[in-house]
Parts: C-alpha cells; structure tokens; sequence
C-alpha cells in the first residue's frame, strides 16, 4: 500500500472531514442521531491536524499533569459535552441526573455543551494544553481516537481509583481494554456507538440477509443497498465479514476488505455511501438494507415497524465517547466523583433512557426497566453477554495510515 507523509490533510482527508460535516455523524444533533469523528473520517483530520499544528508526535504516554485540586473548598465542576447528550426534564431546561448529583453532593455543576466536533473542540483546547495551562475545564467527553492521541501527548490526568468505586465495578466488559488506553488508567466511557445492518422488511421482499455478504452479492438486492462514509464503519465492517479482526488486521487486509467493497460498486450493488441520511432512503425504501448506527436505529423502529436489525454472526463494530480530566483542571476530585455517579445503576439508566446509547454501565437493566421496560430489553442499548462477546473495535492507526487508509477510501467511495 502506497504511504502519504503525515504533516498536513491530504485532499481525500479534506474530503473526508466535509463528508462527515455535511452529511455523515457531524450533520445533526446528538438527539436524533450520531455525530462526526466517532471513530469515522474526523480522525483522519485529527491525525493530520496535530501534526501540521506542530504538535509533538504521539508516543509513549507519559501521564497528564495535575494542579493544585481545589475541590475540597471549590464546590464545583466544569464539564464540556457534547449537544443534546444529557437527560432533560419535560420542560427542557434541566438536567435531572445533575441535579440528584449537587444535592447529593453539594458540587454545583457547570454544565457546557459546546462541542460539535472533535476537532473544532480540540483547536479550542490544545492552545492552553500545549502551554501547560487550564483549559477552563475538569472534565471533557472525546471520541475513542481522539481520547487515545490526548493520551499519549501526556495532556490528561491519570484517574484515581479511589475516587472511582462504581465505574471499576460496574464499567461493561466490552469497553474495558481499548487499544488506546488498556484497563481505563485515563478514561471512562460516556456511551458507546455500534454499527449494525438495519433493513426494511418490506423493501427486502422476501431475501433473507444474514450478513453483509448478502448485502454485497444478492442480486435482488442490487442498487437498493447503502453503505457508511465513515471508513472505519464500512471497511470494519467488511473485516469481519472477511473474517479479519478489525483490532489488529494488517495493510493486505485492509487492501483486501477495499477490494471487496470495489466489486460491489462495480457492479451497481451499492446505490450510494451516506452519512445520516441513510435514514431518509431506508424509511422509504429506496435502501433495502444499509450499514447503520445504533441510536439511529432505535428511533427508527419506534417510528416504523418495517424497520428493523441484525448482528451479523461475524460481528459488529463498536466505538466510544469517553469522559477525560484535562491537565491542570482545578477541580480533578470532584470531575472523579461526577464520574463515579454515572457508574451508578440508578443515574445510568435514566441516562440511558433518555438518550438510547449503548449503555456502558453493567447491571442498569433492572433500574431500566422501571423507567422504559422496552429500552431495558433493547439490545441496542443494553447488549447481552452474546452481544458484547460480538463487538470489535476498530484499532489505532499511525498518522501514515490515517492517510493512506482514508486517501483509499475516498477513492472507493468517488469522494
């Protein structure tokens, strides 16, 4: 496979992070649906981005840098998330879940949401990390890819179990070991993201689809099928599929999934690669059955009992959005302590049944069901032992291979 140099956005990178923006994860807001970079095309920028920015590359971590933790006379905590990510009451205005936690508490919490992407919220941040400052912040919520490169820079704090008892027992074996931050020393899930194939049981008219296979070969299905701009959904996908582990395939297997996806197109099988908008044309139809994202999906059958999923036998892809502690935040205990709630059964679920994302708290099932008994028995939100066993998560990839993976791509895909 051909390399590119690492030290600025190739073409198809810029195309990649356009596709996302304007069509793909990025499009709409977190309610109704996923966001950009969740393990998609933004981390080709992000990659790219922090080089050209003459940051350090990523290596070895060498652990955050802490501060003085104000948090004994401070009561409060800074928290950055994502838009429409936090359980609201009926009138909109506020979050129940923070508001059980100050009264619990007394820690006042500053709730932001002022991050629409990764990389517009990392080029907010990295002036005051790279110069060693506070950036205002105690705690921020970051995709998987873009969690791991904070990581290794040494730019977030190290978390101390103490302060974490719920989240070490309760944190769901599937998000336990990332590639990026093996046993969680520095990161804690927020909510977890699944690819999955979605179809249209009336638009299928009778073929049975088991796999992405069927989606790729079966003639009856042929300009009726939709596939991901997001790289890592699509091609992860077609790993498994090819019965590569998406954790640790290599440059041929990648060449190999790619050739796959080409015979596809080629033959007209696929009628387009979408973003978000899968929805629309999967609602009405035109798609028989596409690559799709859990939380799209769970509002989609509430919507439309046509609509329906299946996990392939050979595996889903999993990626996830995670809660982190800046360097030099002032209030490093009481971010932990904020944590350490949503790792509570009784916080989780209401959060869960407010937002409809894979859950990644263990035991909420229970509390779940007291809320919403169908979200608690939705695999999607709350994935069994089988299921979990079927995730994959997509592995890290070197800045040269964010390029060439991604120019490769682009290409495929005519972007």
């Amino acid at each position: 496979m051909r390399s590119y140099e690492p030290d600025r956005l190739s073409p198809a990178q810029v195309a990649a992070v356009r596709r996302t923006l304007r069509s793909g994860r990025g499009a709409l807001t977190r309610r109704s649906l996923l966001r950009a970079g969740a393990g998609g095309t933004l981390a080709a920028g992000g990659a790219g981005a922090l080089a050209g920015c003459g940051i350090p590359a990523a290596g070895k971590s060498q652990g955050g840098t802490s501060a003085a933790d104000h948090s004994a006379k401070e009561k409060r905590v800074d928290f950055s998330n994502w838009t429409e990510y936090m359980d609201v009451d009926e009138a909109g205005k506020r979050h129940p879940t923070l508001d059980a936690f100050t009264k619990r508490t007394g820690v006042q919490v500053d709730y932001t949401e002022d991050i629409n992407d990764n990389n517009e919220f990392f080029g907010k941040i990295k002036p005051q990390l790279a110069a060693g400052q506070d950036t205002g912040r105690d705690l921020i919520v970051l995709t998987d890819w873009l969690a791991g490169r904070l990581i290794r820079l040494g730019w977030v704090q190290k978390l101390d179990p103490a302060n974490l008892p719920h989240a070490f027992a309760n944190l769901s074996p599937q998000f336990r070991t990332p590639d990026w931050d093996p046993g969680r020393a520095y990161s804690y899930p927020w909510q977890g993201i699944s690819t999955v194939i979605a179809y249209n049981k009336k638009a299928l008219d009778g073929v049975e689809v088991r796999s992405l296979s069927d989606l790729l070969d079966h003639p009856k299905l042929k300009g009726r099928v939709g596939l991901l701009t997001e790289m890592r959904d699509t091609v992860g996908m077609t790993l498994l599929d090819l019965d590569k582990d998406p954790r640790s395939f290599t440059d041929d297997d990648y060449d190999a999934a790619i050739a796959r996806l080409q015979r596809a197109v080629d033959r007209g099988q696929i009628r387009r690669f979408t973003g978000n908008d899968y929805t629309s044309d999967l609602s009405k139809g035109d798609f028989a059955a596409c690559l799709a994202w859990a939380g799209d999906v769970v509002q989609l059958k509430a919507d439309n009992p046509d609509i329906d999923f299946l996990v392939p036998d050979s595996g889903y892809l999993t990626s996830s959005d995670n809660l982190l502690v800046p360097n030099k935040a002032r209030h490093k205990t009481n971010a932990e302590r904020l944590i350490d709630y949503f790792y509570e059964p009784r916080p989780a679920a209401r959060l869960a049944a407010y937002i409809n994302y894979v859950c990644p708290v263990d035991g909420v099932r229970d509390e779940l069901a007291k809320i919403d008994p169908d979200a608690a028995q939705n695999p999607l939100i709350i994935p069994d032992r089988a299921m979990q066993a079927r995730s994959r998560a997509f592995r890290s990839l070197s800045a040269k291979e964010e390029t060439a993976y991604e120019a490769i791509f682009a290409k495929l895909t005519g972007a």
